[in-house]
């Protein structure tokens, strides 16, 4: 018989410190930049020096990838609605993950323009608008 083990307290709080689990601003700005890295600028293409991420990777992959990469997309969204964006601002968001969807049905070839035009980083562009005009707490000094 198989004992089941439990996972330490300890382990959450761990998990808290690299990804922040919050509901208040500050930590839906840090997660929202984490997931922007991850899905545009995880890593960069050896000799082009281009920065590209999981939604690139994504595009590869014939339609399921776009609509995996349309997924995580709309998670930003989702976290847009809880910080209660306007409806007009969801909406560019939303047409934003919708370009980045349509173009990447195409085999292969949907992958470039990913490279251009980078809907997550676009909508964490309006998202940090919204942040720093209604929750200037939150606000941080990018790297250039």
């Amino acid at each position: 018989m198989n004992r089941t083990s439990r996972i330490p307290p300890e382990a959450f709080d761990r998990l808290a410190e690299v990804v922040p689990l919050g509901r208040d601003a500050a930590a839906v700005r840090k997660r929202l930049v984490a997931l922007e890295r991850l899905l545009e600028r995880s890593f960069v293409i050896p000799g082009l020096k281009v920065p590209v991420g999981l939604d690139f990777l994504f595009n590869l992959l014939p339609v399921g990838g776009s609509f995996i990469g349309a997924a995580m997309g709309s998670y930003m969204i989702w976290e847009a609605r809880n910080l209660g964006m306007s409806k007009l601002q969801m909406a560019r968001m939303a047409g934003n993950v919708g370009v980045d969807w349509a173009v990447g049905l195409i085999p292969v070839v949907g992958a470039v323009p990913d490279l251009l035009f980078r809907s997550n980083t676009r909508n964490l562009r309006i998202i940090k608008r919204h942040l720093d005009k209604h929750h200037p707490g939150t606000a941080t000094i990018d790297n250039p």
